[in-house]
Parts: structure tokens; sequence; C-alpha cells
């Protein structure tokens, strides 16, 4: 069962792996931001008031990967921090109009790309992939 449940880890990672490196590369070519970067891009995004600790949750990296990735992308001209005025240890992270276009131009592109690749499972593989994954990353809550 062990060997087993290596194989299956080894799996995933290596899939996540090949497929992040192949997006990566289709991204930054096509619009000249890399997929980690993107994925911070859409998270200041989707979240209100976004600070440092909103992507350290979401993505699951410390808090300083996430300060540093604010770090380039502000440096790009694509995000900026301001003072956040509830709390003076933290700032609240929003997009530049340079962020913007680029989230508005890369996310057909990624979403393609995502679509195309999970077209090649059946909608019953999908769901049960999106459950598994789902079950999965919820044991690391409890760490």
């Amino acid at each position: 069962m062990a060997d087993a449940d290596l194989a299956l880890f080894f799996a995933l990672v290596r899939a996540e792996t090949r497929w992040f490196e192949t997006l990566d590369d289709v991204v930054h070519d096509a619009h000249g931001v890399r997929l980690a970067s993107y994925d911070v891009l859409r998270i200041i995004d989707s979240v209100d008031g976004c600070r440092v600790q909103d992507i350290v949750r979401e993505i699951g990296i410390t808090v300083g990967a996430a300060s540093k990735s604010v770090d380039r992308l502000e440096s790009a001209g694509l995000a900026e921090r301001r003072a956040n005025p509830g709390d003076r240890r933290s700032s609240h992270i929003s997009l530049t109009a340079t962020g913007r276009r680029t989230l508005d131009e890369a996310t057909p592109t990624v979403a393609r790309h995502v679509r195309e690749r999970l077209e090649r499972l059946g909608s019953d593989d999908r769901r049960a992939l999106r459950d598994a994954l789902a079950a999965l990353r919820a044991t690391f809550d409890d760490d």
C-alpha cells in the first residue's frame, strides 16, 4: 500500500509540475508575466482590501515569499501597496491600471489552456478530481 501511495503522490506532483511549467511558458510568452505572478494578481483582484496575509492563506506560502512576490509586482508596475487604515502593521494591495490590463488580457489565455487540458478528462473525472483535491487540501488545515 505504501508503494501505491508514493506512486500516486509522485504522479500528482509530476503532473502538476509539467502542467504548471507548460502554462507558465504560455502565459509568459503571450503576456510577459509568470504564472505565479498571474496567480497573485488574481488573488489581489478577488480579495477586497487584499493584504499579504490573504495571499499567504490562499496560496499556502510563507509571509516572506508572498511579500517578495508583491515587491516584484510593485517593481513591474502591476500592483501597489497602500497603508491599511485599520491596521498600521499591514498594507492593502491593489492592482495598478497596468496590472488590471495584464490580468484581463492573460485570463482568457489561462482559461483556454486549462479548459483544453481538462477537456481531455470526462466531466465525471473532473468532478471527482476537484472533490479529491479539495479533500486532500483540507487535510492540511489540520496541521
